[in-house]
């Protein structure tokens, strides 16, 4: 990632200033506040603006649970009571915001999370960077044979030359066409004087995915663990998990007694349903029972088996 020189004076602007303030502050998100955090090879996160730290979160849910939380003498403990038995609301009480520079196709899915406030770079006011992601080589990987939104082994030799060579290609060419129609380069230079270029609006089409956009994305902690979840999750596709595992960085740095709770119970945790939790039982006081007597599917007896290192069980 490489930042121009405009960018880096303003995030150095940012950081410089200071201002007095009563309201609760994270020590730790402020070393990084403005600091664009690099992802792949020209992107970034930055956090631009946070409101409310843990003692937040404590404080709605004594509010709105009362004498109730008084049982929990703690604000780690009432935390984590909150998370383990999902009641929400006050993790909605903490918000945060972010600066991203993403490729387009990793954008569209990430844009799939509804919960959110987003304003992304114009392309019909502006010129978009000429930027491009390509794939690190142990990265570029074929599909997978057993899963459709999967990848398989790493390519390899002249083949990977090839596909980035297209990619990179590919990228170049419809990039200095979309010049050519604009009849403007990204500096701002014209081509052609006597010539009228094309609407930006409709310029634009002709970029492939994997050029750079870019966004502020604000969102409430409940609804930020949730997207973490899911996408910094081993099945993610790396592109949004390198962005999703940056973004679980800052949060460790932001609520670190909630980052604990959430590991704890969602990420490290495991959902079971109630046909699973008798063959635990069972398995536990030592009885036998296989899948055909379980209830459960294939692929649920296998995920469950998984989930508990019971490799020996698995069909």
């Amino acid at each position: 990632m490489k930042l121009t020189n405009e960018q880096a004076q303003e995030i150095k602007d940012q950081q410089s200033q200071e201002y007095k303030t009563k309201r609760v502050t994270a020590p730790e998100l402020e070393k990084i506040l403005y600091e664009a955090l690099p992802i792949l090879d020209h992107g970034f996160i930055r956090v631009v603006d946070y409101m409310g730290d843990d003692t937040s979160i404590v404080q709605s849910a004594r509010v709105s649970y009362g004498k109730g939380t008084k049982k929990v003498s703690t604000d780690e403990g009432l935390i984590k009571y909150l998370m383990r038995h999902w009641h929400s609301t006050p993790f909605e009480m903490c918000e945060i915001k972010y600066h991203v520079k993403l490729p387009i196709f990793i954008a569209r899915q990430w844009i799939r999370h509804r919960t959110a406030n987003v304003n992304e770079y114009s392309a019909r006011y502006s010129i978009l960077d000429k930027e491009f992601y390509l794939p690190a080589p142990e990265h570029l990987a074929a599909q997978s044979q057993s899963n459709r939104q999967g990848r398989g082994d790493v390519l390899e030799g002249e083949k990977a030359k090839q596909v980035l060579d297209l990619l990179k290609g590919d990228a170049e060419q419809t990039y200095n066409n979309y010049e050519m129609m604009l009849n403007e380069r990204y500096d701002g230079t014209v081509i052609d004087e006597n010539a009228v270029g094309l609407a930006r609006e409709l310029a634009r089409m002709n970029l492939t995915l994997n050029t750079y956009t870019q966004w502020y994305w604000k969102t409430d902690l409940l609804n930020l663990m949730n997207f973490l979840r899911l996408r910094a999750d081993h099945h993610a596709q790396y592109e949004i998990r390198a962005y999703a595992d940056a973004m679980l960085d800052t949060v460790k740095k932001w609520v670190p007694i909630t980052y604990e709770a959430f590991m704890d119970y969602r990420v490290g945790g495991t959902e079971v349903s109630a046909k699973g939790k008798e063959v635990l039982k069972k398995l536990i006081k030592g009885d036998n029972i296989d899948m055909d007597q379980s209830g459960l599917s294939k692929r649920e007896w296998n995920e469950l088996m998984e989930a508990f290192d019971l490799k020996d069980k698995l069909i």
